[in-house]
């Protein structure tokens, strides 16, 4: 196992750690919600390191293809669930928030035989607004900065949906063989070296959905 899938793994890790943090004293005591922030954290960073460790020295594996959106996944979910249980974000954001990322995945399983959806700037965008408005309900903020961290979750929400649907007509208009993007896939089945989740060999796991 590589260093890129070690570090996946160590994220993994941290789910049910950061999950344990989050809930004691109910989640109430300012001190273990920075410890919380600060597992979440280490967690996301993770995601940066393993993938400028693969580009630097091209450690691509199929289990990393695998296990690098899991937890990425693993890691987003469990704060929002978590959050949600705690009475502190609407379980609404948390659904419309999870059925994006289920959604995503599905659609680029739905056209791989057609091409694969690129990676985008947006996609970027909203894994880090996704980041940083999480990490901005589990720090015990003020009562007066409410507004900066409904403003930066709304944010999130917003890209998670725009480009939910950016992804989908990109997979109608390659199911339909119309021009959607196809990422530098080709349709003949031979294999350009871009995994059907990322923009290239690159990477241990999917580029930012």
């Amino acid at each position: 196992m590589n260093l890129a899938n070690v570090l996946t793994v160590v994220r993994l890790a941290l789910v049910p750690l950061f999950v344990v943090v989050l809930f004691v004293e109910e989640g109430e005591d300012p001190l273990w919600r920075y410890l919380a922030v600060a597992v979440f954290v280490a967690a996301a960073l993770t995601d940066r390191i393993d993938g400028w460790v693969a580009r630097r020295y091209g450690l691509v594996t199929d289990f990393g293809k695998v296990a690098d959106p899991i937890a990425d996944k693993a890691l987003i979910g469990a704060a929002l669930v978590g959050l949600s249980v705690l009475g502190e974000l609407p379980w609404w954001i948390t659904a419309v928030i999870a059925a994006r990322e289920l959604g995503v995945t599905a659609l680029r399983f739905w056209v791989i035989r057609h091409g694969v959806i690129p990676a985008s700037r947006g996609g970027k965008a909203k894994t880090l607004a996704q980041v940083v408005a999480i990490a901005a309900f589990l720090l015990p903020l003020p009562d007066v900065l409410d507004p900066v961290r409904w403003a930066l979750m709304a944010l999130a929400v917003l890209l998670t949906v725009v480009t939910g649907l950016d992804y989908l007509v990109q997979a109608l208009r390659m199911r339909a063989g119309g021009d959607g993007r196809s990422g530098g896939a080709r349709t003949d089945g031979r294999d350009t070296g871009a995994d059907p989740w990322g923009p290239g060999p690159g990477r241990t796991g999917p580029a930012t959905e």
